[in-house]
């Protein structure tokens, strides 16, 4: 099927002249887009590294050298090309003001090479492979680190074992936010068709060779691969090991298990090709240029086609170029993303080394770069930038071309977001498959008689799950806590691969040791002692998406200076009926599986929780949340100084990912006990009166439905407080209906979110609190017996703060997790997740509390330097009248000052 016609061909793009150090022509070169600036999509730069720079015995106008021969090392006889010249130069590329610049990075650079690979791992550029003039590159992985962008440098990453070795021809992706993954390409002697995974968050970095992992595909070089935002890559065309060239496609994806897993695409390319370049906007992949073989280019017709994931079918992509104008025809060339623009530098057109920036404007509206949720495309409108006089910014040529277009009225097809619906029931949420390439019902479609058309229809979805995927499979026989735990220290810039993290053995942990051996005295003093629903029509159509766009940003989050919260009452009344409807439907005892992190105690420390996200990856599809789950283990509230940010977005992502976020009560996460602490007071100052009081009782009432404890893989049991004396099996807990309050719940709700472990495992049975009143300790026997009844190997609980974040009790048995930093800023603890893998393995993740000198409010959470804070007062006035519980092991200053 071929495209649909239009009136009239779209008018040539004005093109405007490149500011700045440009690199010059080149070919084989990468292109990769980062955002150094905190992460703000508004500050994208693209980094383009190596390539080569001057050709010789360019006899085939493709510029492809015989199979198995390497490009800088023709053979005799063999028509092809031998490079002339390499370089190992670094140039960025401003995309807001349109300007080139040439750095110099600090440290050793990789040797001059063409034909490699690279990917961005948040603000570095990893490169890996290549050729030189000389021969085949090492097959070290080299790092551009742009974390300090004034200063970049780089690094030499040291990975164990075996790895993919020096190749070149070969790609390079980042799937998942997490893995680096390496295929196909020529070792010099051969043409590759094997795959290897480097997990970037575990340390010693090890590549992994991927095998039997279904329908893989054949040895080929010259492909060219992309990742979709929710993990899955795509590796499209190339050239096989008789030089012929390829069209098909082929997905690759990892299980929540562990597994990856092959499965090819629908249908074939309109136009088979190698030496082509691939990149994702939404849920298109769109492909340019290429070589076909035989001295051949691909066609005009056919220099832009793309592959619809959404509706399954391979599409022909009319140009914005007059005919003849054979601007896309090139091979070689690199090609990056940023929101709804594809950038397109250089490449090979015959034996012609090109040095132009060509630009898309994705379907995106005139008027100022936009980077946001990418838009179903209709046409392409090509930008031939830096070839002639004309505006110094793209924004404003994009503005200027669009509006060329409406005058002369080509059709183009409505905007429509293709990034899923988080809070459908989608594949990509499922426990055990990733996920199927095309035909999920739930993305949108092109709308019929747009462009681009399609080209072939796959007749059904082609799905990634593997057979006996949905069977659970076996889990190890012990749960079992990781002998070292990874540490992210409050003085450095993030760098390496997945932040300058160390590891440490627990046994280098003083404070967590201390009190599996030695019992510590430690005296506390006693603590000091229905709703009507309002229904509101909808005053917007998605609170929550708003909600997680101001606030699910890890490194651009600062405290508001007027303190004024920008939900309205009435906004935050319809964030919580919306989740509340999701409470209802759940069981008040969660069947979970691994992967999954635990979160402790929070206590409106929002800038603790941000660092969490930053650090470990963040709940978004972005992030990591299309393969781990995420639960959060109560006391969202109080103490600190932003329990309305905490609390709104921890809805607002249960309600995009029910599936994936959980949450639990704790003993804050009670009107009674939050009225005293903090969150009345901050709902009062930051909302007013009566608005204040109205969200605060709302909140309250979704409190009174959140589920009480989870049950992960039927062996580790989570809740707040424990088990205290009177809870002997996990069915008195389900057994509990919701919505409860503390009065309604008796002795089991108390002891669930108010009991202790003792003060050490020497001390047995049950003891009176020193919280006060009505409240117990437990002993390691009772956790033991409890283990053992239930069929249990593990209790994971919160509810005190610990020095380390972590803190094992009863042998091991029990683990309480605290995640916020120097609680009510004078514990100076260090704060903690747990991440429980899938073979069963607790791996204990910290961070420690930012430096006093860190301009700050009473929360823990960065901000500018210089920048005046406001004085919380009111949660310092609170903190001085009613102390929190001093950290397992550390005696009370004052056993007369009652806590909590």
């Amino acid at each position: 099927m071929e495209h649909n016609q239009v009136s009239s061909p779209p008018p040539r793009p004005r093109a405007f002249p490149l500011l700045g150090s440009k690199p010059g022509p080149r070919c084989g070169h990468t292109l990769t887009t980062i955002y150094p600036f905190d992460g703000d999509p508004s500050t994208a730069k693209l980094v383009m590294f190596g390539g080569a720079t001057a050709l010789e015995g360019t006899s085939r106008a493709d510029g492809g050298s015989s199979p198995g021969t390497p490009a800088g090392q023709a053979s005799a006889g063999q028509t092809g090309i031998r490079l002339a010249g390499a370089t190992n130069e670094v140039h960025v590329f401003d995309v807001r003001s349109g300007t080139w610049e040439k750095v110099h990075p600090q440290g050793e650079p990789p040797s001059p090479r063409a034909a490699h690979a690279g990917a961005a791992v948040g603000s570095m550029v990893v490169i890996q492979g290549g050729i030189g003039p000389a021969g085949l590159a090492s097959e070290d992985l080299h790092v551009i680190d742009f974390t300090d962008f004034n200063r970049p440098k780089w690094h030499r990453v040291m990975v164990q074992g075996a790895g993919p070795g020096a190749r070149y021809a070969h790609v390079l992706a980042l799937v998942a936010n997490r893995f680096l993954v390496v295929m196909g390409g020529n070792d010099g002697k051969s043409t590759l068709g094997d795959a290897w995974a480097l997990d970037t968050s575990e340390k010693p970095y090890k590549w992994r060779k991927i095998s039997d992992s279904g329908d893989m595909p054949s040895a080929r070089m010259y492909a060219s691969s992309a990742a979709r935002q929710d993990g899955l890559l795509l590796l499209c065309g190339g050239r096989d090991v008789s030089g012929t060239p390829l069209g098909d496609a082929y997905g690759f994806a990892r299980h929540r298990d562990g597994r990856w897993e092959w499965a090819a695409a629908p249908g074939l390319m309109p136009i088979a090709r190698y030496q082509h370049a691939a990149v994702f906007v939404g849920a298109r992949l769109h492909i340019t240029g290429g070589a076909v073989g035989g001295g051949r280019m691909v066609e005009e017709s056919s220099t832009v086609v793309s592959l619809d994931t959404s509706a399954g079918v391979w599409c022909r992509q009319p140009t914005a170029a007059r005919p003849g104008d054979d601007s896309m025809r090139r091979c070689r060339h690199s090609m990056a993303a940023v929101g709804n623009y594809i950038f397109i530098y250089g490449g090979l057109r015959g034996s012609q080394l090109l040095e132009d920036l060509l630009v898309a404007s994705d379907g995106i509206p005139p008027g100022e770069l936009s980077i946001g949720d990418p838009n179903s495309p209709g046409w392409h409108d090509w930008l031939s930038v830096g070839t002639s006089t004309g505006p110094q910014s793209l924004a404003a040529a994009a503005a200027e071309e669009a509006a060329a277009v409406q005058a002369i009225g080509v059709p183009t097809s409505p905007t429509a977001t293709v990034t899923p619906d988080a809070s459908s029931d989608t594949d990509l949420h499922c426990p055990e498959e990733v996920g199927s390439i095309v035909g999920d019902s739930t993305l949108p479609r092109s709308p019929s008689g747009s462009m681009p058309s399609p080209i072939s229809t796959a007749s059904s979805p082609i799905s990634l799950k593997a057979p006996g995927a949905d069977k659970q499979p076996p889990t190890p026989e012990a749960v079992r806590l990781w002998h070292r735990a990874v540490v992210v220290h409050q003085d450095h810039p993030p760098g390496s691969l997945r932040g300058l993290v160390r590891q440490l053995s627990l046994d280098q942990f003083e404070n967590e040791g201390r009190r599996v051996s030695m019992g510590i005295h430690t005296e506390h003093g006693p603590p000091s002692g229905g709703l009507v629903k309002t229904s509101l029509s909808p005053l917007q159509q998605h609170v929550h998406k708003r909600v997680v766009d101001m606030l699910l940003k890890p490194r651009q989050w600062s405290p508001p200076m007027d303190r004024r919260f920008f939900l309205s009452a009435e906004e935050i009344s319809e964030l919580c009926e919306e989740a509340e409807n999701i409470f209802k439907k759940e069981p008040t005892v969660l069947s979970l599986q691994a992967p999954i992190k635990l979160f402790g105690d929070l206590h409106g420390q929002f800038g603790d929780l941000m660092r969490l996200f930053e650090e470990y990856g963040m709940p978004s599809v972005g992030g990591d949340i299309t393969y781990i789950d995420y639960l959060f283990l109560g006391d969202y509230v109080d103490r600190g100084a932003h329990s309305l940010e905490t609390i709104c977005l921890l809805l607002a992502l249960k309600i995009q990912f029910p599936e994936s976020v959980h949450l639990i009560r704790g003993n804050h996460e009670a009107a009674d006990i939050n009225a005293l602490f903090g969150f009345r007071l901050e709902c009062l100052e930051r909302l007013g009166d009566p608005d204040g009081i109205w969200a605060w009782q709302r909140i309250n009432a979704v409190f009174n439905w959140l589920p009480l404890a989870a049950l992960i893989q039927d062996k580790v049991l989570c809740m707040h407080g424990g088990i205290g004396r009177s809870i002997e099996r996990t069915e008195q807990i389900a057994g509990l209906q919701r919505p409860l309050t503390m009065e309604e719940g008796g002795v089991v709700l108390m002891d669930l979110l108010w009991s202790d472990p003792t003060m050490n495992d020497a001390v047995e049975g049950v003891q009176p609190s020193p919280r006060g009143p009505g409240l117990v300790t437990f002993g390691p026997d009772r956790v033991k017996e409890f283990c053992k009844t239930n069929n249990l190997q593990m209790i994971v609980r919160a509810h005190e703060c610990v020095m380390d974040g972590f803190e094992r009790f009863a042998q091991g048995h029990l683990i309480t997790l605290f995640s916020a930093t120097n609680y009510c800023g004078t514990a100076n603890n260090a704060g903690a997740i747990l991440v429980l893998g899938r073979n069963l393995v607790l791996v204990p993740k910290l961070i420690h509390p930012l430096p006093p000198t860190t301009p700050r409010s009473s929360d823990s959470a960065g901000v500018d330097d210089g920048v005046q804070q406001p004085t919380d007062t009111w949660m310092q006035v609170i903190n001085e009248e009613r102390p929190p519980t001093p950290p397992r092991g550390r005696p009370n200053a004052n056993p007369n000052l009652e806590y909590i």
